[in-house]
């Protein structure tokens, strides 16, 4: 199979259907020549709108932990965004969005991978993500997994999420901000210089 075909499949995915509070529309933005891979949770209601992963202040905050701005974000093929989960899971009660199905990640996430082989940096954006992909060698939280980064290190690197939810989280982790965006940052302009 190729990456065009199990794009395609994804994006006529309805395997959900009936399971959302709305039509399932798959966000997925990857290419062949895809070399960082961000791997979030699920798009968000904004994102489930613009059809275009990150178009919401997460998005502003993840670019500014890349160091790349909205333009390169979206144009340069190197930079791809494949989710666990391609479709908006909805708003829960208490608010912020429902966890992504597992179901989705189960579908799709072994034959995509299997189509991006210049994949040299994946970042597992917030614990769904990290405990997905990571399984045994998560740590018991999303904190301790993103402090044990260097374990990860230099195939794999895991981030809390960018939303506003995690403003408090970053000021009690000053170390995030002071030790891994440093580091992302200098790893994205090694891949997008080369």
């Amino acid at each position: 199979m190729s990456l065009e075909a199990v794009l395609a499949d994804i994006r006529a995915c309805r395997a959900c259907l009936g399971q959302l509070p709305h039509t399932p529309r798959p966000v997925v933005r990857v290419f062949p020549e895809t070399r960082l891979l961000i791997c979030g949770q699920a798009p968000g209601r904004r994102v489930h709108e613009s059809g275009l992963p990150f178009t919401d202040p997460s998005g502003d905050r993840l670019r500014d932990w890349l160091g790349v701005d909205y333009q390169i974000f979206y144009a340069d093929r190197r930079l791809g965004v494949a989710a666990q989960a391609f479709c908006y899971p909805g708003t829960a009660p208490k608010g912020g969005d429902y966890p992504p199905p597992k179901r989705c990640a189960e579908l799709w996430r072994p034959q995509l991978l299997a189509e991006l082989p210049n994949v040299e940096l994946t970042l597992l954006v917030g614990g769904y993500a990290q405990t997905w992909a990571l399984g045994d060698r998560a740590k018991p939280n999303m904190t301790d997994t993103v402090r044990a980064w260097r374990d990860y290190a230099p195939e794999i690197l895991p981030l809390p999420h960018p939303s506003w939810r995690n403003t408090a989280w970053l000021r009690k982790n000053p170390w995030f901000e002071a030790e891994v965006v440093p580091y992302l940052r200098e790893r994205v302009r090694g891949i997008l210089s080369a």
